[in-house]
């Protein structure tokens, strides 16, 4: 337990100080929530999710694994399309297993369609995904694993009414090159928003936020 900032290494400190400055799409909720604490001496978690207005018309096109047609929650006006949790680990000592300092803990979920639920490539196209999105962002790393996994979730009972649904889940971890974490955590961000089905922005462009019907449109 960290009681003083006198006791948080410099290089940590810093690593906080470039999750600031990330960048990300504004569909994408971000907050911090509790980090672990025995994965490493020090760490940070954020929580993310896509969140589009249950009256608005539905996500529109996909071109990730969301689902085109989403129901929104009882009681609630928006639509969840997808989850992750972003997790920054710090061990001053290193670590033999991470070959590094810091280590990058993701996990991600997202209803799927269907057709691409039963793709048997559905594993290495998420993992493809990822890398490409490190890649892209020009976050130097090393040392990647992980796993998706395809959670198929069927009702019974009172609850047979309810369609059933596959899910896909991506767990991933990384050692960036060093303690400027900003690209990493933009790179994992747009992740999520590929899971979530929403289209890829053109480089330099700033989405639109969404206007529910009947909303005046803002007055400069």
């Amino acid at each position: 337990m960290v009681n003083s900032l006198d006791q948080v290494p410099a290089d940590f400190l810093f690593a906080l100080g470039t999750l600031r400055h990330a960048r990300c799409r504004s569909e994408l909720r971000l907050a911090e929530i509790p980090a672990p604490s025995r994965l490493a001496p020090f760490a940070v978690a954020l929580g993310a999710e896509v969140i589009v207005p249950g009256d608005a018309g539905g996500p529109g096109p996909v071109h990730g694994p969301a689902a085109a047609g989403f129901e929104p929650a009882a009681g609630s006006e928006d639509i969840e399309l997808a989850t992750g949790r972003f997790i920054l680990l710090h061990d001053p000592e290193g670590s033999a297993v991470w070959d590094g300092q810091f280590r990058v803990v993701t996990y991600i979920r997202a209803q799927l369609e269907p057709e691409m639920g039963n793709d048997q490539m559905l594993g290495s196209v998420a993992w493809t995904w990822l890398v490409e999105a490190l890649e892209n962002h020009q976050a130097p790393y090393r040392s990647a694993g992980g796993t998706a996994t395809r959670v198929l979730s069927e009702s019974f009972g009172t609850l047979s009414d309810r369609p059933d649904s596959i899910d896909v889940e991506l767990r991933a971890s990384w050692t960036p090159a060093g303690p400027d974490i900003t690209t990493h955590l933009e790179a994992w961000s747009e992740m999520v928003c590929t899971f979530a089905g929403l289209p890829p922005l053109p480089e330099g462009v700033t989405p639109l936020p969404r206007r529910r019907p009947g909303q005046a449109p803002a007055r400069a």
